[in-house]
């Protein structure tokens, strides 16, 4: 269960939580019509960062291009209730911020227009890590990412997670603490949450934006870190078998952060152990979060 702040962003207005409701109407209750933002924010010491503040609220308003979906609210707007709900909210500890666009009542018609009705919401609660930092044990899918033909997969759409939600139980309900899809070439797509990244003699290789994957702020850092420290990174479509001959596999996100694969499918990744690339960068990501970086101050925005 989430430890939800007292204090959520509401159309404008800060309420309590529980004040903040919506009709049984809705029509992102029937048909999924949200869009969506994961923000992690960390606590240092003294202050509270906001991690690529700037480049979630850019992708919150993109995803809602896709689907003729606006809101009135600018994105300094967005920005300024972020950092704002934090401070009512007196964070100081880290946490995980989502802020949520959605149609309204709008009937039950699917035709959703730039002139269909939107609210915007904001919440946030404490997060440490989501999964073993010591290393996971994934499974491939039997589950297929959608791709573009049937949905936009680079929109944060709430509909779009019902893919993600029968690959995690299936992975669950196997014993495993992940999953992996492929795209529908067979190729590796991304897990329910996260993006992923595989080592293999020192280099660095990601699903291309071509193999079904949301294009992730995390993934986008873990990228642009990898290439700083000198290490070379080729974006490509890649095969399962490439998952099972690899030295390093890891997972990347807001949530996940930089989460070692050890096991796929019980096969042992590597030596079984996170591995030393691995290790390097989730060192440099935990420094560029908290603004402990002078090259990516910019990344890291301080509330208080």
């Amino acid at each position: 269960m989430m430890n939800v702040a007292k204090f959520v962003w509401f159309n404008g207005k800060y309420v309590i939580k529980t004040k903040a409701l919506v009709p049984i109407t809705t029509h992102a209750i029937h048909y999924g019509t949200s869009i969506f933002e994961g923000i992690r924010a960390y606590w240092n010491h003294n202050n509270l960062y906001i991690f690529r503040l700037n480049d979630h609220i850019t992708r919150f308003r993109n995803s809602g291009k896709f689907y003729s979906m606006t809101f009135k609210f600018s994105n300094m707007e967005i920005k300024d209730a972020i950092i704002n709900l934090c401070i009512k909210n007196k964070i100081t500890e880290s946490c995980y911020i989502r802020p949520i666009c959605f149609i309204g009542e709008h009937g039950i018609s699917l035709h959703v227009t730039n002139k269909s009705p939107t609210h915007v919401a904001i919440f946030m609660f404490p997060m440490n890590n989501l999964f073993d930092k010591n290393g996971i044990n994934a499974c491939v899918s039997s589950w297929r990412k959608f791709d573009n033909s049937y949905l936009y997969t680079l929109a944060k759409m709430g509909g779009n997670y019902l893919n993600s939600i029968l690959a995690t139980q299936e992975s669950k309900n196997n014993g495993y603490d992940e999953a992996i899809l492929l795209d529908n070439q067979n190729n590796v797509s991304e897990s329910p949450g996260e993006n992923i990244f595989l080592v293999k003699n020192n280099i660095i290789m990601t699903p291309s934006l071509s193999s079904s994957i949301l294009d992730g702020i995390t993934r986008d850092t873990v990228i642009k870190l990898a290439q700083n420290i000198g290490y070379e990174i080729i974006e490509k479509r890649i095969t399962r078998s490439e998952l099972y001959l690899s030295d390093e596999v890891f997972l990347t996100g807001t949530a996940a952060e930089l989460t070692p694969i050890i096991k796929i499918d019980n096969k042992i990744v590597g030596d079984g152990k996170k591995g030393r690339i691995t290790k390097e960068l989730m060192s440099k990501y935990n420094k560029v979060t908290v603004g402990n970086d002078v090259k990516f101050n910019n990344w890291a925005t301080k509330v208080y």
